[in-house]
């Protein structure tokens, strides 16, 4: 289960998506599902994941990443690419996170057969659910202008179903981890 809620940006004229969900894993397997690693989990499971890759290392935890989508919504949105500075965290706690927000960068200019789009401040949290080692909550925050001509209204119906699948299929990813 996952709750979805959202407000008006106040980064751009869309809306800042919150989505809130305990899943049955430990936060080190939601880790491993979600983490931002070129050749990671994500691209198997994530549905609107097509492809991730590093495009620069600039340490262990930034990096500047390159992700792709396949088009959604029947077709109405087409295939989009994103370029984000990525930062990835382990707290004291053990809450485990990656951060993102978009950015230029020379060896990744606008590929034809994509829409840019742009990520504006977002992340995803995995924080320990105290004492019950295999359920985690994940936290996450969208807030993306898919760019393009797409009406305000196509993109208020993607992104709550969007957010609920990430979580459905997260959660078959992680229970196929543990098996």
């Amino acid at each position: 289960e996952v709750a979805v809620s959202w407000r008006p940006s106040a980064e751009f004229a869309g809306n800042l998506y919150r989505g809130e969900g305990v899943l049955p894993a430990s936060p080190r397997d939601v880790w491993e599902c979600i983490k931002p690693v070129a050749g990671g989990l994500r691209t198997k499971w994530d549905q609107n994941v097509k492809d991730f890759e590093v495009i620069e290392a600039i340490s262990d935890t930034v990096s500047i990443c390159r992700t792709t989508t396949p088009s959604a919504c029947m077709r109405i949105i087409s295939p989009r690419e994103f370029v984000d500075v990525v930062v990835m965290k382990q707290c004291e706690d053990g809450t485990m996170l990656s951060a993102a927000t978009n950015v230029e960068h020379p060896q990744c200019p606008p590929q034809p057969n994509f829409v840019r789009g742009f990520n504006y401040p977002c992340g995803c949290f995995c924080i320990p659910v105290p004492g019950e080692p295999d359920r985690t909550e994940l936290l996450t925050f969208f807030q993306t202008d898919l760019g393009g001509y797409l009406p305000q209204t196509v993109v208020d119906s993607f992104f709550p179903s969007s957010i609920s699948g990430f979580y459905s299929n997260l959660t078959k990813a992680v229970k196929a981890l543990k098996a």
